[in-house]
């Protein structure tokens, strides 16, 4: 499992036009499943990402978690953060989990974040989506699961 987090201002997600997930102060999360991921990974990421220090106190040193700043969480499926582009110019996504064990996974991480009370926004699964964001710092962090718990 792979998330790219990044520390923003506010974000949104529009499906059609119509915005289906905003936040304010916070942490947007691209979220993309492989094959072989499952609940406890899904559950595991969700607790590093909650608790990841990256707001800064105020000695401006990035020593605060998401919910000591009272922050949200918008979290989106991004399945190409598989892809891979090594055998040529146009990028292959058979890394990536099929929608069928990829969604479940998805929600079982929205589902954590959400059990530990953390306020969580969502794009719409599987649906071409528009991100907006401001990259507060910039700061964005590139999890993945194979480094992390391995």
């Amino acid at each position: 499992m792979r998330a790219l987090v990044q520390r923003v201002d506010r974000a949104a997600v529009r499906v059609e036009g119509r915005t289906v997930g905003e936040i304010g102060k916070g942490l947007l999360v691209l979220l993309g499943v492989r094959p072989g991921d499952d609940a406890l990974l899904a559950a595991r990421l969700a607790d590093k990402v909650r608790k990841l220090r990256v707001f800064e106190d105020d000695g401006g040193k990035m020593n605060l978690s998401l919910e000591q700043v009272g922050g949200a969480c918008l979290v989106v499926s991004q399945f190409t953060l598989y892809g891979d582009a090594r055998g040529g110019n146009r990028p292959g996504f058979s890394g990536a989990a099929r929608p069928e064990l990829a969604e479940p996974l998805y929600l079982a991480f929205v589902a954590a974040l959400r059990g530990e009370g953390v306020k969580v926004a969502t794009g719409e699964f599987g649906a071409m989506m528009d991100v907006e964001l401001v990259n507060s710092g910039p700061t964005t962090l590139w999890l993945d699961s194979d480094e992390l718990f391995a």
